[in-house]
């Protein structure tokens, strides 16, 4: 019915079928038990009615002087009442006396068996208000003292049978009209629920599939009252707009990946072929190679960053902690950076606090994510400007940061920054590179238990946190 040799049926389908059948069985529940108590108001309507019935046969058979009198008319009197009344003519009627004697009987046309059980049955019904005849099926009894001045001088016993008592044809139409519009009304609504419902979601299936197919263009405009479908229409929407931005930005970085080792490889040919064909020699031949050795050095540090990344990117970084104190290796990162660079029209200024800061980490790879950081800020100011290198601590953690007060990273591009190959349009202009750099640095961070951020960056320049956590 919901699954079968294993294959999934659709949500409509499986949902509203479930939901019928439970609803099915409800209904069941909800007949018997109304069937139930049909029976039993038509049963206490039944013995309503024989205790009126007792009630004025009892009136008629004592007279003002208190005598238990049964006359000749008693028979059609009670006849022409009992038809008034509704008892059925199956009813059983004994008046006694006093003493208990029966002085009156109206048993109708009664089998010999029940004759012969009379005796038994009215002595149990003085006590109870069931008896069993001798076919098995049970009697309810009905009892009323004849009373003159409240004093006791007889009773009325009625006797009728269980199987005299009928369920009106009206209330089984209503109970079946019921039961089958509330079975209709019921599956309409989870077929109306379970359709809407599931709309929006075929909606993603479709486009999870443009998307296998290569097609990242999702448009879902529909609106959608249900907070957690919304959210999933709406995050999945957004995974397709990235998916399509990071293909964009693959597809163009590979050529400019391409591009970059082509480059070199382009000019070392070139290099070599002149020095081979003997174009250039002498001192013009040396030159020739060492900017061929230049550029060997340049692509073998590209094919590095390539496999470094490759490992990077499947967990394989090599982490070993050690206790370092930050005051101490923070400075010594930015002297060592200091001596290689021609800083001389950029102000470089290093911050550190005035406690000692003792931390388990990796200090060749703090070198690593620092030191890039700093070739960052120098190559966003340029030949002229100032670079802060500062180190703080917060209550979980201490925080490297690097600021430069370049022109900033443009803000479509500042989600973008940490993402593999990405190179913004402003760093494409001044230095060639494959745009992992940032990448690296932030696989670093995360393997040390800490983070990269791009803490802030504007017009006025830009800010990178590195975060240690102190435990």
């Amino acid at each position: 019915m919901f699954i079968k040799n294993n294959e999934p049926v659709s949500l409509l389908h499986y949902w509203t079928t479930r939901y019928l059948l439970t609803l099915c069985i409800g209904l069941v529940l909800i007949g018997v038990v109304s069937a139930y108590w049909i029976k039993y108001a038509a049963i206490e309507k039944q013995l309503e009615v024989t205790r009126l019935f007792a009630e004025e046969v009892a009136d008629r058979v004592v007279d003002d002087d208190g005598n238990v009198l049964v006359g000749d008319k008693l028979h059609q009197v009670l006849d022409n009442r009992r038809k008034f009344m509704g008892v059925d003519r199956n009813l059983l009627l004994f008046v006694q006396n006093k003493k208990g004697e029966i002085i009156y009987n109206r048993t109708g046309m009664v089998n010999p068996a029940l004759k012969q059980a009379l005796p038994r049955m009215l002595e149990q019904a003085n006590t109870a208000d069931k008896v069993k005849q001798p076919s098995g099926d049970t009697l309810y009894v009905i009892r009323k003292d004849l009373e003159y001045n409240d004093v006791p001088v007889g009773q009325v016993i009625l006797l009728f049978p269980e199987t005299d008592i009928k369920v009106g044809r009206e209330q089984v139409q209503y109970l079946v009209i019921m039961l089958g519009s509330l079975g209709i009304l019921g599956w309409a609504v989870i077929y109306f629920h379970a359709r809407k419902l599931s709309d929006p979601i075929q909606d993603v299936v479709l486009s999870a599939r443009r998307i296998v197919e290569g097609n990242y263009d999702v448009t879902i405009n529909k609106t959608i009252k249900e907070r957690e479908i919304h959210e999933l229409v709406y995050t999945f929407k957004e995974m397709a707009d990235r998916l399509r931005q990071l293909e964009s930005i693959r597809t163009e970085l590979l050529a400019g990946v391409t591009h970059e080792l082509k480059t070199p490889v382009t000019a070392i040919s070139g290099l070599v072929q002149a020095v081979n064909d003997e174009v250039v020699t002498g001192d013009e031949k040396n030159e020739f190679l060492q900017i061929c050795l230049k550029e060997t050095k340049r692509l073998q540090k590209m094919v590095e960053d390539l496999l470094d990344f490759n490992s990077f990117a499947v967990g394989a970084i090599a982490v070993q902690l050690e206790e370092q104190n930050l005051s101490k290796l923070i400075p010594e990162i930015a002297s060592q950076w200091r001596v290689t660079q021609d800083l001389e029209n950029v102000e470089f200024i290093t911050q550190l606090p005035e406690k000692e800061t003792i931390i388990n980490i990796d200090p060749s790879r703090v070198q690593q994510v620092v030191i890039n950081l700093l070739n960052n800020a120098k190559q966003a100011v340029g030949k002229k400007g100032k670079i802060e290198l500062v180190l703080y601590a917060t209550d979980s953690d201490m925080r490297v940061d690097v600021r430069d007060d370049g022109q900033g990273i443009p803000l479509d591009e500042q989600s973008l920054v940490f993402e593999r190959f990405f190179r913004g349009r402003n760093k494409k202009e001044k230095v060639r590179g494959l745009g992992l750099g940032l990448s690296f640095s932030k696989m670093i961070a995360k393997a040390l238990g800490g983070d990269l951020i791009l803490g802030q960056s504007s017009p006025q320049g830009s800010t990178f946190t590195l975060i240690l956590p102190k435990k």
